[in-house]
């Protein structure tokens, strides 16, 4: 008897650190290089043009869920 396993497909939790970036218009490995040098928020605000709660939010999701939010196995 043949027994097959269930496959389970990864899917995405939410945006990706990539979608996220683009929707306030910041080039995302730019974004990245910034949090690698130490950047603060301040700093990164005024090199983005964007408020630092904005950094702030994208810096906490970079943190916590690195570049993408897929979860699941195959």
């Amino acid at each position: 008897m043949e027994t097959f396993l269930r496959s389970r497909v990864p899917w995405e939790a939410g945006p990706n650190l990539k979608e996220m970036t683009d929707e306030v218009g910041i080039d995302m490995d730019r974004f990245v290089e910034a949090i690698g040098a130490g950047k603060g928020d301040m700093e990164m605000s005024q090199e983005f043009g964007v408020g630092e709660k904005t950094v702030a939010c994208l810096k906490e999701h970079f943190f916590r869920k690195g570049l993408g939010t897929t979860v699941g196995q195959d």
